[in-house]
């Protein structure tokens, strides 16, 4: 096979890769790829700790059971209790009462408040989850999609060599080459065909993680990629305002919600220091004294030699920790905004000098090879250099797409999160 008809056979290859499902293949598009990481196991996951987090702010919602006492006293042991009805007639104290704590210092209110923050920020990790899947998912789909098109590229060189190797055993009968360049020949195919075997193999394990992160059912073996290359973007560029950017990042705004909490839970350590009181009453039916006697009763602990301050110290440490930790976050947000903005203008324009101008050099070489080889012009050895490097620079132009689509899809999906449509 001529590096021409190889050219053009893997051309149509592809193209009809592109139009159709190969027979057997079970095709995914990028669209459906990442509609499924969006509800995955590790999705659930969070929105489970979401739920768990708006249960707690329900619990911290609410004010102290009143407490209901009742109790029998002032029974003579050595006398007796007389006879007659034990609720009207017998000498024993009965008492019934009901006691409330009124909780002082807006403690209710700022535990409620500690308790909401911590629930967005939950929802927050949520959408931080839900991004980070998405990123894995689109990075995966482009692995399985350049895992596919590396195997076709490596099947078609296989192939050509294999008939090359057919070709020189021909001639060796015909004592028109040497054994030496037949034995070449034969090294050539058996190392294409190992190389494809080894391509299929990349190929299952992108399958495999694809699937994992979507939850896809189809077994790895039927699952293929869609091709669905993004165009090349020699511009990519960040908003004006990166600040804003960065804030809107749910990483930042869990970072953010957690901050509010400890300042919320800080406030309501040093409300500690407003003590509760409990208010009481009570009716007390005792008869041969009074059948209808009340008490009133108020409490308070007493804080004496201790306010609290190991609380407070401990949430002022917490709020501290909080603040530092946003910092972080801001600072890794935006150097990671500025960083996909480098990688994706660096990765279009090592995958555009690929395209336009290494890939057709290396094809240009590898027919002239072809043609002089042909022509008995060329030795054996410098044909398969020729191949050589034509494979080595059709496996490095794919490369070089792959990551720059993985690069372009982690911008758009960190500061255009909208350009991807997604259907219920």
């Amino acid at each position: 096979m001529s590096i021409r008809q190889f050219l053009f056979i893997s051309s149509l290859v592809l193209t009809l890769q592109a139009q159709a499902q190969t027979p057997g293949k079970t095709t995914v598009s990028l669209n459906q790829a990442l509609q499924a990481a969006r509800s995955n196991l590790d999705v659930t996951l969070a929105s489970h700790n979401l739920s768990a987090a708006r249960a707690d702010e329900l619990s911290a919602n609410r004010s102290p059971f009143p407490s209901l006492t009742a109790k029998l006293g002032a029974m003579d042991l050595q006398n007796g209790i007389g006879g007659g009805s034990l609720l009207s007639e017998k000498r024993v104290d009965k008492s019934i009462g009901l006691d409330w704590t009124w909780e002082r210092g807006n403690k209710r209110e700022l535990r409620t408040l500690s308790a909401r923050r911590n629930a967005d920020a939950a929802q927050a990790d949520l959408e931080e989850v839900r991004t980070q899947q998405l990123l894995a998912s689109y990075a995966g789909f482009f692995d399985l999609l350049t895992a596919q098109e590396k195997l076709q590229q490596i099947t078609l060189i296989e192939r050509s060599a294999a008939e090359l190797a057919v070709s020189a055993q021909k001639r060796v009968r015909a004592g028109d080459l040497a054994a030496q360049d037949l034995a070449r020949t034969e090294i050539e195919a058996q190392r294409a065909h190992s190389d494809v075997q080894m391509a299929e193999l990349d190929r299952q394990r992108a399958a495999l993680v694809l699937r994992q992160l979507t939850g896809l059912s189809t077994p790895p073996a039927q699952l293929n990629a869609q091709p669905d290359w993004p165009a090349l973007s020699l511009h990519p560029t960040l908003p004006v305002d990166l600040n804003a950017l960065v804030n809107e990042r749910p990483d930042v705004r869990a970072s953010q919600a957690r901050m509010l909490a400890a300042q919320a839970a800080l406030d309501n350590s040093a409300a500690q220091k407003h003590s509760d009181i409990t208010w009481g009453a009570s009716y007390d039916h005792y008869p041969g004294t009074s059948t209808a006697l009340v008490e009133l009763r108020m409490q308070m602990p007493l804080q004496w030699g201790y306010a609290y301050q190991g609380e407070i110290a401990r949430a002022s440490a917490q709020l501290a920790q909080a603040q530092d930790a946003l910092e972080k976050t801001r600072r890794m947000a935006t150097l990671e905004l500025q960083r996909l903005e480098y990688e994706a203008l660096s990765t279009a324009q090592r995958a555009q000098s690929y395209e336009a101008d290494i890939l057709p050099r290396a094809r240009k070489v590898a027919e002239g090879a072809e043609l002089a080889y042909r022509k008995g012009a060329l030795p054996l050895t410098d044909l398969l250099d020729a191949r050589r490097t034509l494979r080595a620079t059709l496996l490095d132009a794919l490369s070089a797409r792959n990551d720059h689509a993985k690069a372009i899809g982690a911008l758009q999906l960190r500061t255009q999160p909208g350009v991807f449509a997604f259907s219920n």
